[in-house]
């Protein structure tokens, strides 16, 4: 078996459901993402729980202590584990993390969306349509394009002109996957 470090994140996830039981793994998982487990406590107390979701004593290979700068990633791993394992009550850990003020948490969320088709997520993703990474914009082109309605579409075609061409291949992609679930044209 692979080294921990270098497992799929599917499979550290998998590997702590079967450890701990998915229930329990989700419920950590959200109470990282919404920050009723602080970062500090991340790499603190609760640490256990971090190496279980992550597969590493130090996921992020930083010296102890841990800067707290660096303390939205705890965020970003819960948030990926998401893309893993699922319960519907999770939603509402997602619309809280919409607004996180890491672009990397907003962009799993928009990732998790799309995946999911997770349509109440939609709008609380329209302002990353903006952002200034293009890698986010289109991350939340994707989502939009997999679970947006009709009246979304014209946010999606604002971005039709986009500088980066990964954003603008998106936003076609988006609307053709928006014409298609919807089967209605929407340009």
């Amino acid at each position: 078996m692979a080294d921990k470090d270098r497992e799929h994140p599917r499979e550290v996830i998998l590997a702590a459901c079967a450890e701990h039981g998915e229930d329990t793994v989700i419920d950590w998982c959200v109470a990282f993402l919404t920050g009723e487990i602080s970062g500090e406590d991340a790499f603190g107390r609760e640490l256990p729980k971090l190496v279980a979701i992550t597969g590493s004593e130090n996921p992020g290979g930083w010296a102890h202590p841990v800067d707290p700068v660096n303390y939205y990633w705890v965020r970003v791993w819960a948030a990926r584990a998401f893309l893993y394992i699922w319960r519907d009550d999770v939603v509402e850990a997602l619309l809280v993390a919409a607004d996180d003020p890491a672009w990397r948490v907003r962009e799993h969320v928009a990732r998790i969306t799309a995946q999911r088709e997770l349509g109440q997520l939609v709008d609380s993703l329209l302002p990353i349509l903006t952002h200034e990474l293009p890698r986010v914009r289109a991350s939340a082109v994707r989502a939009v394009g997999a679970a947006g309605e009709y009246e979304h579409a014209a946010a999606l075609e604002e971005l039709q002109d986009d500088p980066d061409p990964s954003v603008r291949a998106a936003v076609e992609r988006a609307l053709q996957r928006l014409e298609d679930r919807l089967d209605r044209d929407v340009r």
